[in-house]
């Protein structure tokens, strides 16, 4: 059976949801930190088949995130990085938000392998592309999310 477009951007946002699930949980088991990471890179990889640079930038940004969560750095890094060279490729596809979320995934990743001038310099730049999103809603959420979460040792 071949999967369809249609069918890869189904499984793209139905795994993206669930790796949202695992990270609302306060308790998750050692199993599910597992399943989280996986669904993360199931849902990039369907991204990859049916969605745009926006959905891949997205996608890459999750991973980052889930990564940063477990606390394996340089796989976040990395992740990070591509989100970004993504936006960077991609950037008549961003909304503002993912611009200001990509350089908050690449702050985190830096601080918490220990880069802090480089998570600092980063975490500045979210800020202020943070500040310039013009909807209200989507500006509420970024806030919540940059105030939220460890940075790891800085400011």
């Amino acid at each position: 059976m071949e999967i369809t477009t249609g069918m890869h951007r189904e499984l793209g946002k139905s795994t993206h949801g669930q790796v949202w699930a695992w990270l609302e949980k306060t308790d998750r088991s050692p199993e599910e930190d597992f399943l989280m990471q996986h669904a993360a890179h199931t849902s990039l990889y369907h991204w990859l088949h049916a969605g745009t640079g926006d959905n891949e930038q997205r996608g890459e940004w999750l991973v980052a995130h889930v990564y940063t969560v477990l606390g394996q750095g340089e796989t976040a890094l990395r992740h990070a990085q591509r989100c970004v060279e993504l936006t960077d490729q991609y950037i008549d596809e961003m909304l503002d938000f993912d611009q200001a979320y990509a350089y908050e995934g690449l702050a985190r990743a830096y601080a918490l392998i220990g880069e802090h001038q480089e998570a600092t310099k980063y975490k500045a730049m979210a800020r202020q592309l943070g500040d310039g999103i013009a909807d209200s809603e989507d500006k509420n959420i970024f806030d919540a999310d940059f105030a939220g979460g460890d940075w790891y040792g800085i400011d």
